[in-house]
């Protein structure tokens, strides 16, 4: 008989909690995240299917888990990190009122991230169960995680692709029992390779673009794809997809009538509003700013032609 294991969105019928935040409706890939207010708990939660990384924002508590029998005791608070082996049975017990954020992490995904980095089957990897890590990097990565959900931006899959690979690296590096020698740095891509993850991105501005689908056009893995997009371009794909959506939403603003929300549909922004905030962090600007000074600079130059005639 298979075994029984629960899913992060079933959690709460162990572990009651005020939910904070969680995964969008659209979903990402092999990872998911929820937050939680709680108060003193004493609960039993049955084997997971997804690794659970708890990363703690708000109070400090003394916190007791007991897994395959066995008792550990630490106090926790902001900046500490917790993790669960999935398929494990385990009990909680804390005192003390805290805020934590749950990242999910399937098997699948990881397998993938093992695979893509270390060349290795995720089944050799034993993952420890660590209770506090003291691992700032770890917290800050799911930290993030979990602002991207509740804020979303431009290129939101791409940049979750980004922090679950880097997730699933640092976990795999720092607290699995068994250690991979790392694969040589990769260079940089070619001007031609360059060319090619440009083309697909101006010929998908309109999407939501994932880091695997730019990985894909090159036939690299998403983490040395990433590498050698940086060592090549000097910026983040993340970062590169948001200007090219710019540079497309400022040359339309500027060259055409088309309405500003229509303007950013067409550049691949959630909505106006969200193409606005992008706009005032690249430009300190509004687009409708931009337009109407890109309109009064054509009219300067047409009367300075005039002038002259």
């Amino acid at each position: 008989m298979t075994e029984l294991l629960i899913r992060p969105d079933e959690l709460p019928q162990w572990v009651p909690g005020a939910l904070t935040v969680a995964t969008p409706e659209i979903g990402w890939d092999g990872v998911s995240v929820r937050g939680y207010r709680y108060t003193e708990s004493d609960v039993g939660v049955p084997p997971m299917r997804d690794y659970l990384i708890v990363a703690y924002a708000h109070g400090v508590t003394r916190m007791d888990r007991q897994i395959h029998g066995r008792w550990k005791h630490e106090d926790l608070g902001p900046g500490d990190v917790s993790l669960l082996t999935r398929a494990a049975e385990s009990a909680w017990y804390w005192p003390e009122n805290i805020e934590v954020v749950h990242v999910y992490l399937t098997g699948d995904r990881l397998a993938q991230i093992c695979a893509d980095v270390y060349e290795r089957d995720l089944a050799s990897v034993e993952l420890r169960d660590v209770l506090k890590a003291a691992d700032p990097d770890l917290h800050r990565t799911a930290m993030l995680i979990a602002d991207e959900a509740k804020r979303g931006g431009l290129g939101g899959r791409c940049y979750v692709d980004a922090l679950t690979c880097q997730l699933g690296i640092q976990i795999l590096r720092r607290h699995a029992d068994a250690t991979f020698p790392e694969l040589p740095v990769p260079g940089r891509l070619t001007a031609r390779e360059i060319r090619t993850v440009t083309e697909f991105i101006d010929a998908h501005l309109d999407e939501q673009l994932s880091l695997a689908q730019l990985a894909r056009t090159v036939s690299l893995s998403q983490y040395h794809f990433a590498r050698r997009f940086r060592e090549a371009t000097g910026t983040t794909p993340h970062r590169f997809v948001t200007q090219r959506r710019v540079e497309r939403a400022q040359q339309l603003l500027t060259s055409s009538k088309l309405p500003i929300g229509v303007v950013a549909s067409v550049c691949g922004f959630s909505d106006q509003s969200h193409m606005t905030r992008v706009f005032r962090q690249w430009f300190g600007a509004t687009p409708r700013a931009v337009r109407l000074r890109a309109s009064s600079w054509s009219d300067a130059l047409m009367d300075a032609d005039n002038s002259e005639k």
